[in-house]
C-alpha cells in the first residue's frame, strides 16, 4: 500500500530583474561624479520555494517593484567604486526579505572613462548569509521597513 503522505519538495526559484537604466554621479574621479554616467543594473534572488503550498499571494514571495525601488534608491547615493554599490544594493534586498537566500547584483557602467572605446566595466557580487528581517547596509544608514523609506 502507498503511503499518502505530502512530499517535503523544496525548489529554488529565481526572481530577476535584468536591464535597470539609471544615469547616476559613481565614480573614482571628481568628474564622473559631477557629469554622471549611465549604468545598468542586473539582479538576481534566490529563494527557497515550497511546491506544496504555492499561492497566488505577492506576500509570499518577492516583489520585483521593491527590488526595483531598493536598486533605485541605491543609484542615488554617490559612490565611487562599483563594488560598493552592487554589496549595498545586495545587502539590502538579502536583508529586506527573509526568504531569500541570496542575491546576486550586477552593475555595469556604459562607455567608462577610459581613454578608448569600452562599451561597459562591470562588477558582480552575491550576497549569501542571513541579515534577518528588514533593513542591512550601513549603521549611518536608515533600514527600508516601508516602500515610502525608499523615497527618502
Amino acid at each position: 500500500m502507498r503511503s499518502k503522505k505530502t512530499p517535503n519538495i523544496q525548489t529554488m526559484t529565481t526572481i530577476a530583474l535584468e536591464g535597470m537604466h539609471f544615469h547616476a554621479y559613481h565614480g573614482y574621479y571628481e568628474e564622473e561624479r559631477v557629469i554622471g554616467n549611465h549604468f545598468i543594473v542586473d539582479v538576481y534572488v534566490e529563494l527557497l520555494a515550497n511546491i506544496g503550498g504555492t499561492s497566488d499571494d505577492l506576500g509570499q514571495t518577492v516583489n520585483y517593484e521593491t527590488i526595483y525601488l531598493i536598486c533605485q534608491a541605491e543609484m542615488k547615493k554617490n559612490r565611487k567604486l562599483l563594488e560598493k554599490i552592487a554589496q549595498s544594493i545586495g545587502e539590502r534586498i538579502k536583508g529586506f526579505f527573509d526568504q531569500v537566500q541570496s542575491v546576486k547584483v550586477r552593475v555595469r557602467k556604459l562607455n567608462p572613462p577610459l581613454g578608448g572605446r569600452v562599451d561597459s566595466a562591470y562588477v558582480e557580487v552575491e550576497v549569501k548569509g542571513g541579515f534577518g528581517g528588514f533593513g542591512g547596509g550601513e549603521e549611518d544608514e536608515p533600514g527600508f521597513g516601508r516602500l515610502s523609506d525608499f523615497f527618502k
